[in-house]
């Protein structure tokens, strides 16, 4: 477990690196080279690439998300970058999307309408 002052740095890296991955994915045309390239370093914090992201199960990415201190705003925040990416590049993590949100609401022991309409969203799809 790590300590609170630990935990506040850990919780500021995976914000950051959050907030970064955002602001790449969340655009309304196709990615450029340079776009991909700055999303793969990005997924490198996580100990991840587009080719892992492709390769793990669901039960693996949410592992590993765990793993790395991911709190629910982070994972949430993480499944709403995979659905981006999915809507601009072809690639479907749609699928991991669903498991990382249907993990937040079993798991967080408090139930959010806000995930919950994720979860109906992308049942519909």
């Amino acid at each position: 477990m790590l300590n609170k002052g630990l935990r506040d740095e850990e919780k500021i890296r995976i914000d950051n690196v959050l907030k970064t991955l955002r602001t790449l994915v969340f655009v309304p045309y196709p990615l450029t080279v340079l776009q991909k390239t700055e999303i793969e370093n990005q997924l490198k914090e996580f100990g991840l690439n587009i080719e892992t992201l492709v390769d793990y199960s669901n039960d693996e990415l949410i592992t590993l998300l765990m793993r790395l201190h991911f709190d629910w705003d982070q994972l949430e925040q993480f499944a709403d970058v995979l659905i981006e990416f999915s809507k601009i590049e072809n690639y479907t993590f749609t699928g991991k999307a669903l498991a990382v949100y249907q993990y937040i609401q079993q798991e967080s022991k408090v139930f959010s309408f806000g995930i919950n309409t994720k979860i109906t969203s992308l049942k519909d799809k």
